[in-house]
């Protein structure tokens, strides 16, 4: 997306020191972007600037908490005075609470929607603070299933995603009021592979897992890819996304009822939780934990429903050539 043709697209993305936000970060140094680093733990941040660096490009560290805005527009800041104009801001951070909501603190329920709704807020506001006099750039927001169809056992995380749709529709609708190049997307994600299920803080009485099916976090950051450089104005990412929000919109009611009763132990497997266990609610775990979480032999690498979504002009000209030829036989058995 970058405008000059002697630089490498600038590209900002939270979140990138693991999960998804680390694929993506591999994604995007793949094709030479120069990257600006956000999360709070220094050690994935570290190890994400390697890995850039390995693959050819260029990559700021930030140590930042998208739950505070000024750290955000500090962020920000840096990165257009060390790297140049962004092009790209991709909202990904985000932590979460498993347990039922009577459970929940005032405390946890604020902290959850701090980073996951209001750090994409603060992001999309530096994004916008400097790509709307320019008149152009790329905000992608990196959504859920779970925007659209929320589960038991993740209200404040389920509410976050709510409300970063409905924020993401009026700022796509003051662009459009305003003539403006800059563009908005979500992206809504199936469930991944990524270690949060080993670091989320949880009150489940077993191990926490994302429901079934399962895919690697690559096919998400594929998506993410793909959404920066293609408008559309949204992108659901796997079968199993495209159906939970159809059959919300169909049966929302049945929904309900199939949640109350499948809902919990979707989400746990493989004996007891440590109750005990670290988490990073409030302050980063140390160490670097990669892209990938502890479910490689059930994550799928790829989705057919996503190749059909971003090659879907080749796939209509398929089908038009197809009826062509079908049409052509028809007449000549008719002549």
């Amino acid at each position: 997306m970058a405008n000059e043709s002697n630089r490498a697209e600038v590209v900002v993305i939270t979140g990138a020191s693991a999960g998804l936000g680390r694929a993506t970060v591999r994604k995007f140094a793949r094709h030479g972007a120069a990257l600006g680093l956000l999360a709070r733990g220094r050690d994935g941040l570290e190890a994400a600037r390697r890995e850039v660096e390995q693959a050819g490009g260029r990559a700021l560290v930030l140590p930042a908490d998208v739950a505070d805005a000024r750290q955000v527009e500090d962020a920000a800041a840096r990165v257009e005075h060390e790297l140049g104009p962004i092009d790209i801001w991709v909202n990904n951070a985000m932590v979460s609470v498993f347990s039922e909501f009577q459970d929940m603190t005032p405390e946890e329920f604020k902290r959850v929607t701090e980073v996951t709704y209001l750090g994409y807020v603060y992001g999309t506001m530096a994004a916008l603070r400097r790509m709307l006099p320019r008149d152009r750039g790329m905000i992608v927001q990196v959504g859920s299933a779970l925007a659209y169809r929320a589960i038991p056992l993740q209200s404040a995380y389920c509410g976050a995603k709510f409300a970063i749709r409905g924020f993401t529709d009026s700022i796509r609708c003051e662009l459009l009021h305003r003539g403006s190049k800059v563009k908005i997307t979500m992206v809504q994600m199936p469930a991944l592979n990524t270690p949060q299920f080993s670091w989320v803080k949880s009150r489940l009485p077993r191990k926490a897992q994302p429901v079934p099916p399962i895919f690697q976090p690559e096919v998400g950051a594929e998506a993410i890819y793909f959404a920066a450089h293609h408008h559309r104005r949204e992108i659901y990412v796997g079968s199993s996304s495209a159906q939970a929000i159809l059959a919300n919109k169909v049966a929302p009611e049945l929904l309900d009822l199939y949640l109350a009763r499948t809902g919990y132990d979707a989400q746990m497997y493989d004996g007891p939780e440590n109750p005990n266990r670290r988490h990073n609610l409030w302050e980063p775990l140390p160490g670097d934990r990669g892209a990938h979480g502890d479910f490689e032999a059930r994550a799928h690498p790829h989705s057919a429903q996503l190749w059909a979504t971003t090659h879907r002009r080749w796939l209509a000209l398929g089908v038009v050539g197809v009826a062509g030829v079908a049409a052509a036989l028809a007449v000549k058995r008719a002549a």
